[in-house]
């Protein structure tokens, strides 16, 4: 048991280290990410006087908040269709839902460049969004159908015995029932677009860079603190919505153990 602990501990320490490094460094007096000179918050005044990084990071949260509720809505109906319902083409359409999965994120940000350009589409913030949803949407399909898989047959014949029509039915008991698979699809979408380099290198326009693009670009030239500091402001935003979240699902959880 000692030794199983003892390995938990080294992953977990192998996992957390990295983001432990990169806040204490957001507190570093020397503009030089190598060694700790000291403690200081100037780095957090400063994010707000870096126009480009704030400039960026307000790209990324359109593009992610915007793509994500987009293929959230568009990927659970499409999940609940892809369950109920059955037409020609349903088993070539479950299967190219993994293409954008496997295959590598260069050679769809080229493809999606090459639909951009084949169409004379200008590149900006839509085409970002467009690109977004499109390699997001596979993901929030699969997290719903895992759910709908599982959701027993009979709660939808109850609902609809009872005199629902098939709109509420939907809103009132599927969706409700699998929340969670919504839930967890959004997140991912969410997680996948927030740090995007690839495919939106390909497509992103002028006046259209995000975060991790703007970071990559600095790589040449060296990652200030600043950068350190909206990381540290990040995980912590990160942290409070999974905590807002898990402590949701346990109240939920307790609200059906008590009916």
């Amino acid at each position: 048991m000692k030794w199983k602990n003892f390995y938990i501990g080294l992953v977990l320490l192998f996992l957390y280290l990295p983001i432990l490094v990169l806040i204490i460094f957001s507190f570093n007096t020397s503009s030089l990410n190598i060694l700790f000179e000291g403690f200081t918050f100037k780095w957090y005044g400063e994010l707000l006087n870096n126009v480009s990084l704030l400039e960026a990071l307000k790209n990324t949260l359109i593009v992610s908040i915007t793509s994500t509720l987009i293929s959230t809505i568009i990927g659970t109906i499409s999940a609940f269709a892809l369950k109920k319902y059955d037409f020609k083409g349903k088993k070539i359409i479950n299967q190219l839902l993994y293409i954008p999965i496997v295959i590598p994120e260069i050679v769809l940000g080229i493809a999606l460049l090459s639909i951009y350009t084949f169409l004379h589409v200008e590149l900006g913030l839509g085409t970002l969004i467009l690109s977004h949803i499109a390699f997001s949407l596979p993901f929030v399909i699969i997290s719903v159908r895992a759910v709908l898989d599982n959701m027993p047959s009979n709660i939808e014949d109850a609902a609809k015995d009872l005199g629902a029509s098939n709109i509420k039915t939907f809103w009132n008991v599927i969706v409700p029932t699998i929340m969670p698979g919504i839930t967890s699809g959004a997140f991912l979408a969410f997680t996948l677009s927030l740090d995007d380099v690839v495919i939106s290198y390909f497509t992103a326009g002028p006046g259209s860079n995000t975060l991790p693009l703007q970071i990559y670009s600095m790589i040449k030239t060296g990652v200030t603190p600043d950068v350190n500091a909206l990381a540290t402001l990040i995980l912590l935003a990160v942290f409070l919505v999974l905590g807002i979240s898990t402590i949701l699902q346990i109240r939920n959880i307790k609200r059906q153990v008590k009916v």
